[in-house]
């Protein structure tokens, strides 16, 4: 990847085998004694890359009949050096954590790259939370300053931004306008427009920034957990995640000079800063539309961006194949697509590979305290539609038994997923959390190295692919047998045209016995009667009992308008289960 160390590594990994918790690096540590800045990485000139290279291609909402607009390297080197110039001139330590809030456009794509090329860490924060969200994860990251909109665009709306970065109480904000050249709304005494800010240092503008070159070990951006129950997990991000996200997409999604990557999500998310690195470190082009991803706007953005990997969530691809959104696109220029952050669907992703002449869908899973995936699969090999095919480049994977330790490698079987603890990038410290008791303590030993705590349940098959079945939390024991809720929703989601989406709900009984197994449906049309729903019901009955076992039954079939949901776009299963217990409590009062 033409990667370019400061300092070069002493070694690529030092082996430590202390394994009674005083270490943060249980197993050992990468790249022991280098100095990096991946950012400035992001910006160099080698042999694969040129000043007049595209490197970000956008377009706004609303414009899809207007040109693409791009910017080249050069550009972004400018941009990018202005902004950490401007840095500088507000006096703060280096070290100092820069919050990001903001929707993932150009521009907070420079101030991210801004932030870890003048050596301060980004925190980065989703611009979808509410004011108390934005308030817990500025006091958690200590941030001394905060990027900013004024609002957010979507379509014919404008919703508030800045309005609730006032209402966390944050320290300096910086405002930048969603709409050229400015904004009318009066500013707290002590915040910043971006037109002020950048004015301090524009006597300098085109002039190089001599990026901070820094250990290894030292953060770069604090992102969190989704947080859904008490205060979000603050994991730092050091040095060396940069680098496993840009090696996941090198080996396992092909990404290479003259790609153009497209991936909805924002900076307050990992796959955020991990599209930055997956895409510029390999000589990639960005590809961004700032807007929402769900209609046809999105779809004749990547046709006209020639999108060459396009990065997908089993909801949006849901939403687009209802909508019938992609219709009369086209998308030919896909090499292949990614997916993440949810189990997905046969019949939908055979839908989605049909938008592009059946070009693959590589899975990827993985976790911000990973900085990537730890399994996936690879253009490498023959891949199975809604399977993984490999442990990431890295990585090792370890299924659990009923007592605890790992299964024999290759052998069929499910169970909780372990992983090895020589991760490249992996976390080795929490802000708010002891790392080693969340991660490490209780966990068994392989080969003498301590395994590293994960909590999804993973099944592998005969043929060594590998299916999801969503965290280990979510699996439900009906009349002694363990089952995911993953494996009942695939086939209760394919029992009626009319079925948007399923939540299976392990339920215990008021009385006490084993638990129930409860179905909450959502309803393309909700106008459903009694009689309809005990034919749903008997119907999810006899495709459990037919494909997973005659002993499963339905005991309740429930109509909901949505899944409740993280920000992250995780079910909250665990809130439909109490919603679920207490109207079923009430209704027998």
């Amino acid at each position: 990847m033409n990667i370019s160390f400061s300092k070069p590594p002493e070694c690529i990994l030092r082996d430590n085998p202390n394994e009674d918790g005083s270490s943060s690096y249980p197993s050992g540590q990468w790249l022991p004694g280098a100095s990096i800045n991946p950012a400035q990485n992001c910006l160099n000139l080698n042999g694969t890359r040129s000043l007049n290279d595209t490197v970000i291609i956008w377009r706004d909402e609303l414009q899809d009949d207007l040109p693409l607009q791009r910017m080249t390297l050069e550009e972004l080197r400018q941009e990018v050096w202005l902004v950490a110039y401007a840095l500088e001139s507000l006096g703060l330590e280096k070290g100092s954590a820069i919050a990001i809030d903001m929707p993932m456009n150009c521009k907070s794509v420079v101030i991210y790259l801004a932030i870890v090329v003048a050596g301060y860490v980004v925190v980065s924060i989703a611009d979808s939370f509410a004011a108390r969200e934005i308030s817990t994860r500025l006091k958690i990251s200590n941030a001394k300053v905060i990027f900013t909109q004024d609002l957010i665009l979507r379509g014919d709306k404008a919703l508030p931004l800045y309005s609730r970065v006032v209402d966390a109480e944050s320290p300096m904000a910086i405002v930048i306008p969603s709409r050229s050249p400015g904004f009318s709304m009066k500013l707290r005494n002590g915040d910043l427009s971006w037109c002020d800010f950048l004015e301090r240092v524009d006597r300098i503008k085109g002039k190089e920034f001599i990026a901070a070159a820094q250990p290894v070990e030292t953060f770069t951006n604090i992102l969190f957990s989704s947080g859904t129950t008490g205060d979000p997990k603050a994991i730092p991000w050091t040095n060396i995640t940069p680098l496993k996200a840009a090696a996941d997409a090198w080996c396992h999604l092909d990404i290479r000079k003259g790609d153009i990557v497209s991936w909805p999500t924002n900076l307050g998310w990992m796959m955020g800063p991990w599209l930055v690195y997956a895409s510029l470190l390999n000589g990639a082009s960005m590809a961004l539309y700032n807007g929402s991803p769900l209609g046809p706007g999105f779809a004749k953005f990547v046709q006209d961006a020639k999108v060459s990997m396009l990065g997908v969530i089993p909801s949006l691809v849901r939403s687009w194949r209802n909508a019938n959104s992609t219709s009369g696109y086209d998308w030919s220029a896909i090499r292949c697509f990614a997916s993440t952050g949810e189990a997905s669907n046969v019949d939908e992703y055979l839908w989605l590979m049909g938008r592009a002449r059946y070009k693959p869908i590589i899975e990827y899973c993985g976790g911000t305290e990973i900085g990537g995936g730890f399994i996936t699969g690879s253009l490498q090999q023959a891949q199975s539609l809604a399977a993984f095919s490999t442990p990431a480049m890295c990585c090792n994977l370890f299924i659990l038994g009923e007592d605890g330790h790992p299964t024999p490698e290759n052998v069929p079987g499910i169970g909780e997923l372990a992983l090895g603890s020589l991760m490249l990038g992996a976390s080795n410290t929490l802000l708010n959390a002891d790392h080693y008791g969340v991660y490490f303590k209780g966990m068994p030993l392989w080969n003498g190295k301590v395994l590293r705590r994960h909590g999804d349940v993973f099944e592998r098959t005969a043929r060594g692919f590998y299916h999801a079945h969503g965290r280990a939390d979510d699996t439900m024991n009906l009349g002694g047998i363990k089952v995911s809720s993953v494996e009942i929703e695939r086939i209760c989601n394919g029992v009626d045209s009319n079925i948007v989406e399923t939540a299976a709900i392990g339920i215990p009984p008021s009385g006490g016995g084993p638990e129930q197994l409860a179905v909450a449906v959502v309803l393309k049309n909700s106008n459903i009667t009694p009689q309809d729903l005990l034919k749903l019901r008997m119907s999810f009955n006899s495709a459990l009992q037919k494909t997973l076992n005659p002993l499963f039954r339905v005991s309740q079939a429930v109509p909901v308008p949505s899944l409740p949901r993280t920000a992250s776009n995780k079910v909250m299963r665990r809130v439909l289960r109490q919603q679920l217990a207490e109207h079923n409590q009430s209704s027998k009062i």
